[in-house]
């Protein structure tokens, strides 16, 4: 059973807007009988509803970066299909580099595998690591790439309708790389200097939770299941997480149990910093629905659909 945003009416079999995020009654599902914030997009000259991928969809001069680099991202373009669906994109492609990490270990050597996925104190000038770290994930730990794949697809899905594609990329990538680079440069203030032999840093969990934070600020009461049982409200997660961490932290360093704390917390201080920027820009959804029915892989230019969460 889900709410009707609008009137408030228990619904078994509710409706998705995919504009506005919002749960609503068979009475309510259409964006007018809702007041949905999108109505005032649908003015746009390229007939499409824009996700936020291309800031040129609006552009009535059509002078934006889409049509000076000569790039179709709308429907039906070679492009169209990451419109909505940049969080899909990044969850494959952290799959696709943990597997590219065990045959580099496996097939070459273990100095080419911290040289390309790494990002290391030891390092920091190799730049590709700064991107190339958030989607590697320790190899051989289905647990490290399984938790944050969990939390970019529930929690990426409305962050990503909610800021549009491009802002989605920038946060996912700039949360990812500044909590990596946080994290080592505090590990060579600690040694005074480049130290030879430090821990590096890899794995999405920066950006997932700059994605939770952003969650956080816009729908505090967002009912999630830890563990996919008990329900908690989203701020008293983030609240609980945030207070273990900053334990962690002081109690045993930035790097306890393995894990790259200090990276963690900036990710998840981006997220909240970032969430008070846009919050206000449209409604979003008061709980996450499982099961049946959620967002096909399509979005406006590719072949799935937008259901329930």
């Amino acid at each position: 059973m889900s709410r009707c945003d609008e009137c408030g009416k228990q619904e078994n079999m509710p409706y998705q807007c995919r504009h506005c995020g919002g749960t609503f009654c068979a009475e309510h599902r259409l964006p007018e009988n809702h007041g949905c914030p999108g109505l005032d997009n649908w003015s746009d000259p390229g007939g499409v509803f824009d996700s936020g991928f291309d800031d040129s969809v609006d552009d009535d001069a059509g002078g934006g970066i889409r049509d000076r680099l000569g790039i179709d991202t709308g429907p039906g373009g070679p492009l169209g299909y990451f419109r909505g669906n940049m969080t899909y994109v990044f969850l494959g492609a952290m799959w696709i580099t943990f597997l590219l990490q065990h045959v580099v270990l496996l097939g070459i050597s273990q100095d080419l595998h911290q040289a390309l996925f790494v990002l290391r104190p030891s390092h920091p000038e190799y730049v590709w690591t700064w991107f190339t770290s958030i989607f590697a994930h320790a190899p051989g730990s289905l647990a490290h790439i399984g938790i944050n794949s969990i939390v970019i697809y529930f929690f990426g899905r409305i962050v990503e309708d909610y800021v549009g594609s491009r802002d989605f990329t920038l946060l996912f990538l700039g949360s990812g790389a500044l909590a990596g680079l946080g994290q080592v440069g505090f590990q060579i203030l600690q040694n005074g200097g480049i130290p030879a032999f430090a821990p590096g840093v890899l794995g999405a969990s920066g950006a997932a939770l700059a994605v939770m934070g952003v969650l956080t600020v816009l729908n505090p009461n967002l009912r999630v299941y830890l563990y996919f049982i008990l329900p908690v409200p989203l701020w008293l997660l983030t609240v609980g997480y945030t207070g273990w961490t900053v334990f962690q932290i002081l109690s045993v360093g930035i790097g306890a149990g393995g894990t790259a704390q200090l990276a963690h917390l900036l990710g998840l201080g981006i997220g909240l910093l970032y969430g008070q920027h846009v919050k206000g820009r449209r409604r979003v959804p008061n709980q996450l629905q499982f099961g049946a029915g959620g967002r096909g892989p399509g979005g406006p230019g590719g072949p799935g659909g937008r259901g329930p969460f």
